[in-house]
């Protein structure tokens, strides 16, 4: 065998063991037994991100045996939340857990017909003038709104502070569920697959541009006013129900997918860590709005940092930033035929992205990873497109002059651990982002 090739082959299985398992040793007598870590007792290291800042994250790891549980079903899993308040607790899911097992039909208000709601509301008979808002409970809208309200309640669980959930395994995870992380501090999320919740009852609003839109409800994941979050080794998609899949109404996708990750309405002190992000639309949005009454939560908040996730068959907003500091290092972004762009430049923004990798197709510009939405200058040093350094505001700015950008985005990143070469990163990134990476 040849000697190099098997050299490579066993530091890359030692380094795999390593990082998977981490084995503790602990030693009876003259004996040593190796221990496998237990990942609802880890806490973010020092330095890692914005998460780290202040206080750092440490989750649920103090909590006391009577504060973990081991959950297989989503009647479990909320009875898990509830229970214990603010005191310290550890979740570990087993399996994927489905939040919408019984289907979209259990969720229907009485009398709730969706060919009659196609009906009233088409162009031809409602028209593009007039919103669905004033409609009465009991006409199609009325009892469409009471259908949502039905999966709302059913499928949105709600994180306390002090909590980590994790994985247990390759294979855990949630479908058609949305974590609700809001207005608590401390909160670990890791090795959990999300495929994206599905809108059952999308609201049709003939208002929404020249020729309507249908919108929807549930991220997979919300962080709204909440402080020190960490979210690592996750994975994001629409999984069994891609957007390709969904039907089209009134000459519009009938769309049932919000985003992947929301972080919003004042949260600060996020750390995303080697997380994949993939097959999606409207991916990640920090910041949702620019009104003054926004501005006024988000003004000074929003700190968060992404490293080391793989960012793959997405369309846009990896992420689109408003009002916040955003550091975006050693990611992959690789994209397809749909794809749109990564960064949103939104109001008063203050991005760094730096030391990524992008793998774009044939017929897809450098120009395009950047959209400038707003006037906001942004840092974007030592990045790769395709194995090749590139100065992506220069390449925008010559390609798109009429949206020029501005570099500087006046701040200096501090919370960073190892930063890898941006060449190694699609290597580093694309073997060990993602749920099932960790043990």
């Amino acid at each position: 065998m040849n000697t190099q090739r098997w050299h490579g082959h066993v530091t890359a299985r030692m380094a795999a063991l390593i990082g998977c398992t981490a084995l503790v040793l602990t030693v009876t007598g003259t004996s040593a037994q190796a221990q496998p870590r237990d990942l609802g007792r880890q806490t973010l290291a020092a330095g890692d991100g914005w998460a780290s800042d202040g206080t750092g994250t440490t989750g649920g790891a103090a909590a006391d045996a009577a504060h973990v549980y081991t959950v297989t079903s989503w009647a479990e899993f909320k009875a898990a939340l509830a229970d214990g308040g603010t005191a310290p607790k550890i979740i570990k899911v087993k399996g994927t857990i489905d939040a919408n097992a019984e289907g979209c039909d259990s969720f229907a208000a009485d009398g709730y017909d969706f060919a009659a709601y196609l009906d009233k509301y088409s162009p031809e008979n409602w028209g593009y003038d007039t919103s669905l808002d004033a409609e009465p409970a009991d006409s199609p809208e009325g009892l469409r709104r009471t259908s949502a309200a039905n999966q709302d309640a059913a499928i949105k669980a709600f994180v306390p502070a002090n909590t980590t959930i994790v994985g247990i395994g390759e294979d855990a995870g949630f479908k058609g569920a949305s974590l609700q992380i809001k207005a608590v501090d401390n909160v670990i999320i890791r090795n959990l697959a999300f495929e994206s919740p599905l809108d059952c009852f999308p609201q049709w609003d003939p208002t929404d541009g020249d020729t309507g839109n249908w919108n929807s409800e549930y991220d997979s994941a919300v962080v709204y006013g909440a402080t020190h979050i960490w979210l690592d080794h996750n994975t994001f998609t629409d999984g069994d129900h891609p957007d390709s899949t969904l039907p089209t109404y009134y000459g519009r996708i009938f769309e049932q997918h919000d985003g992947e990750l929301d972080i919003v309405k004042g949260a600060d002190y996020v750390t995303a860590s080697w997380n994949v992000f993939a097959d999606h639309d409207k991916t990640i949005l920090i910041g949702n709005s620019d009104s003054a009454s926004t501005a006024a939560v988000d003004r000074g908040h929003l700190k968060v940092t992404f490293h080391h996730n793989l960012f793959t068959g997405l369309v846009e907003r990896a992420p689109r930033v408003r009002f916040g500091q955003v550091d975006s290092y050693n990611n992959h972004f690789v994209a397809d035929s749909t794809y749109s762009y990564s960064f949103g430049i939104g109001m008063e923004s203050q991005l760094v992205a730096e030391h990524n990798a992008f793998t774009l197709p044939d017929g897809i510009s450098a120009a395009k990873v950047l959209k400038k939405w707003k006037e906001a200058p942004l840092t974007a040093a030592d990045n790769y497109v395709n194995g090749t350094a590139t100065d992506l505001i220069a390449v925008h700015n010559a390609e798109i002059p009429a949206e020029t950008l501005q570099s500087g985005a006046g701040w200096t990143p501090t919370l960073r651990t190892k930063v890898d070469p941006p060449k190694a990163v699609p290597r580093i990134v694309d073997h060990g982002a993602g749920a099932g990476k960790i043990c």
